[in-house]
């Protein structure tokens, strides 16, 4: 039997699409390494290669985020087309289960490392469920190291990616994680991921954490760091604000080879933070976190949502001279988006205020629901101004002109943006 495992691509009208650097999709690989050995699996990943629909496959998976679910769906009617049998899971298909139907075979909803041998074995026998949902957590001592073999390293920036922990403790309305694991948090047995990492420390001395929140769990967080100091690499990784108020972590993180976190300042008012779930970052004075940071030798992307209640049309501006003002190595700035399945999409649906449902838009790139402090027409200027001035080469010297280690990272990742802003822009 033969699998192949698709990964749909980013419009090349979204910056997204034109990002130079590119990663593995190391879910796919984690699900690949999930396949019984006895078959035959492979990947194609839409970002780096053209899909092939005579391809010699028994069955097509296929995994949805949101903002690729349009061309999921095509990719999935197509194969159909060709008499293959479709399975679609991710982020969307868990949460719309009914609309994926309409374009698959059948549908997994929630995590698929375990019942993935289910849906191969049941196909093998000819009795494909329309639905399959594992009904515990998976726990992570079960999970398998990625098959890193099955995709072409050339086409990305590196593979060496790696998954720690799953969820999240924090429950922020516009989050999707929270919404798919629920406030569930789980950690992999530090030796397992010791084990692969020192395989990866082969390839590269740069490594990328994918955790969505690396230090959820404080003591685990600090034995891990412990733990990879040795290994001497120069890491990047996602954390909350909230960091910044351990210092003894801080320190591990810096001296075990963190340079560089994605942080969710997320918004500079308080009552956006509130109504976000975000308390503890009002708590937190956004300039000390940066210089903190800093000190520890830690770059930051910063994120900051656009277009929550308390934002105004003076906003853009003031995110901007924010970012100016304590030299932000990096940063996104994406619009509110109210993915399927958040506390966002119930709150603005309840509110009469969502309006469209063209998954293709919802790339955070598009205004698809009503602001309350601007226009949709101003908030989707103010998106394109603040990323203008941002990513132009005036605000990218001013902010990047400092001995740093981080360098490294955030001035190719600032020129890699810069172009990629700029292509968007044209293919308009």
């Amino acid at each position: 039997m033969k699998v192949l495992l698709v990964v749909p691509g980013w419009s090349p009208s979204n910056l997204w699409g034109q990002i130079g650097f590119k990663f593995p999709p190391l879910s796919v690989l984690t699900l690949a390494a999930s396949t019984p050995e006895d078959v035959e699996v492979s990947i194609v990943d839409e970002n780096l290669e053209g899909i092939c629909y005579e391809v010699d496959a028994d069955l097509i998976g296929i995994t949805v985020m949101t903002p690729q679910a349009v061309r999921a769906y095509e990719i999935a009617d197509e194969f159909a087309s060709k008499g293959k049998k479709v399975v679609l899971g991710g982020f969307h298909v868990s949460h719309l289960p009914e609309e994926a139907l309409n374009h698959a075979d059948a549908v997994v909803i929630g995590e698929g490392d375990r019942i993935w041998k289910e849906v191969i074995n049941d196909f093998q026998e000819s009795r494909l469920k329309k639905i399959y949902k594992d009904n515990g957590l998976v726990l992570l001592s079960e999970i398998k190291i990625p098959r890193r073999d099955l995709v072409n390293e050339k086409g990305y920036l590196f593979t060496n990616t790696i998954q720690t922990t799953r969820g999240c403790p924090f429950q922020c309305e516009f989050c999707s994680v929270s919404s798919f694991f629920g406030r569930s948090y789980r950690t992999r047995p530090i030796p397992n991921v010791i084990e692969e990492l020192t395989r990866l420390r082969q390839k590269s001395i740069f490594l990328f954490l994918v955790d969505d929140n690396l230090v959820g769990n404080r003591s685990y967080a600090k034995m891990l760091f412990e733990e990879m100091a040795s290994l001497k690499f120069k890491w990047a990784s996602h954390a909350p604000l909230s960091f910044v108020n351990d210092e003894e972590l801080l320190k591990l993180a810096s001296q075990s080879g963190c340079i560089a976190l994605f942080v969710g300042f997320e918004s500079l008012i308080p009552e956006n933070l509130s109504l976000m779930e975000k308390p503890t970052n009002a708590k937190i004075s956004p300039v000390e976190a940066v210089k903190k940071f800093h000190d520890h030798g830690i770059g930051i992307l910063a994120s900051f949502i656009l277009g929550y209640d308390h934002d105004t049309p003076d906003t853009f501006e003031k995110i901007l001279d924010f970012c100016d003002q304590v030299k932000m190595d990096g940063a996104i700035f994406p619009i509110l988006t109210p993915y399927p399945g958040t506390l966002l999409r119930k709150r603005l649906k309840g509110e009469e205020r969502i309006l469209t449902d063209q998954w293709d838009l919802y790339d955070m790139e598009h205004v698809t629901f009503l602001p309350r402090g601007m226009s949709p027409e101003k908030l989707q200027e103010g998106f394109e101004w603040l990323n203008s001035s941002f990513l132009s080469w005036r605000s990218i010297f001013r902010r990047l002109l400092k001995c740093h280690r981080s360098l490294q990272i955030f001035g190719p990742m600032n020129f890699g943006f810069h172009k990629a802003w700029k292509r968007r822009i044209r293919s308009e």
